[in-house]
């Protein structure tokens, strides 16, 4: 009997030996159906399985959000006790979490004890690690319910998720654009900071946007990656060819209500009055951040853009295609009512004016009006009495240049219009 005692218990050691065993050796029998992961405890798989039913069945009583771990929402309701007993001695930071702590000592340490066996790279933590093997098996296990588009990251799937719902929950306080992500807030806070952390290493220039340093660096390399289809033109950057194949189409995305004209956010500005981008230079404020980074180059005097043919050079390229014009003799513009073409196309859209008749630009005090902003500003000189153009031989002043070049040849003696003998 007692050696029957004694082999029992022996078979229970083994028995308990054999489990340990199997513990530590990480043996896994419970499979994922839906991802092919497997667990060695069954209760690892049901926590799992919840990234893919999306079920959340531990609440908080504070708010209104839920967890799929009991854990998660113990570390959740810490946020409203406010309580964080874990302190670190490097920095003074405190952690509501113990492993919260340990994970943060390895910014002070830059210990790094978790390895990719597919490559060199390491990780802090477990979690960067998961997230990293992704970009070897391909693993994409968070599906977009909207349209087939798979994530590797929750993250990255709650980020797309907007593009269907339309949230924008980060707004700039300096303008009143808003934003998906707190990425894109912070790139777009450059335009009105006028941070430029991203340099060109061939050039002077730096970016807000590392992407919009990369399509700069094309300038240098020569590179235009991105072809139109429809007539094998090609450009250094995909908004470039987006632009570009609406002419091919036709199609104007975004249409304002008031008067039917395309791009709508810029446009809209000019029904609102609104300017949020203030030069820091002067008291001058723009509607568009483009026009602001134009402006600026008054100040810096920057012209980068040099005219091959003779010595001019212009702040901006749109400015260097116009005067090229000159000497190419181009006059793409042509008006459609007489036989008459032009260099550009403020000048057609001036010239329409004398076939419509129409007058846009009206005097407050007599009520005259103008085809051409430039004239009322003129005219206006009559009303204020200003004579912004000085004679340097004898101090007469006058309202438009055009006087005081005439003006100018009682001194010079020049007679331009003599009768020819």
């Amino acid at each position: 009997m007692k050696e029957e005692q004694e082999e029992q218990k022996l078979s229970l050691d083994e028995d308990l030996k054999s489990k340990k065993k199997k513990k530590h050796a990480g043996e896994k029998h419970f499979p994922c159906k839906e991802c092919g992961k497997i667990f060695s405890r069954i209760a690892d798989l049901n926590r799992h399985i919840r990234i893919h039913t999306g079920e959340k069945p531990f609440s908080c009583k504070e708010c209104d959000k839920s967890f799929s771990d009991v854990y998660c929402l113990k570390k959740h309701t810490k946020i409203h006790t406010g309580e964080k007993p874990f302190t670190c001695k490097e920095c003074e930071r405190s952690f509501s979490d113990i492993s919260n702590l340990k994970k943060h000592m390895r910014i002070h340490t830059g210990e790094k004890p978790f390895s990719c066996k597919e490559c060199d790279a390491s990780f802090s933590q477990t979690s960067n690690l998961k997230l990293h093997m992704r970009t070897h098996t391909g693993e994409k296990p968070f599906s977009c319910k909207e349209c087939d588009r798979r994530f590797s990251q929750i993250s990255n799937l709650k980020l797309h998720m907007r593009t269907h719902t339309g949230e924008k929950p980060f707004s700039c306080e300096q303008c009143d654009k808003s934003f998906r992500c707190i990425s894109y807030l912070n790139s777009h806070m450059r335009v009105h900071t006028g941070e430029k952390p991203f340099s060109c290493k061939e050039c002077d220039k730096s970016f807000g946007k590392m992407s919009n340093l990369n399509s700069h660096m094309r300038i240098h390399t020569g590179e235009k990656p991105f072809v139109c289809q429809e007539c094998l033109v090609c450009f250094s950057c995909i908004s470039y060819l987006k632009k570009h194949m609406r002419t091919h189409t036709g199609e104007k995305l975004f249409l304002c209500k008031e008067c039917g004209k395309a791009h709508l956010q810029s446009h809209m500005k000019t029904h609102t009055g609104k300017k949020p981008f203030s030069c820091k230079k002067c008291d001058k404020s723009f509607s568009q951040t483009y026009n602001l980074k134009t402006h600026m180059k008054t100040h810096t005097g920057e012209k980068p853009f040099l005219c091959t043919e003779c010595d001019r050079s212009f702040s901006i390229i749109y400015n260097l295609k116009k005067h090229m014009r000159i000497h190419t003799g181009e006059k793409p513009f042509l008006c459609k009512e007489c036989d008459r073409s032009f260099s550009h196309k403020s000048n057609l859209k001036l010239h329409m004016r004398t076939h419509t008749g129409e007058k846009p630009f009206l005097c407050k005090e007599c009520g005259k009006s103008f085809r051409q902003i430039s004239t009322l500003k003129t005219h206006m000189r009559t009303h204020t009495g200003e004579k912004p153009f000085l004679c340097e031989k004898c101090d007469m002043r006058f309202r438009q240049i055009s006087n005081l070049k005439v003006h100018m040849r009682i001194h010079t003696g020049e007679k331009p219009f003599s009768e020819i003998k």
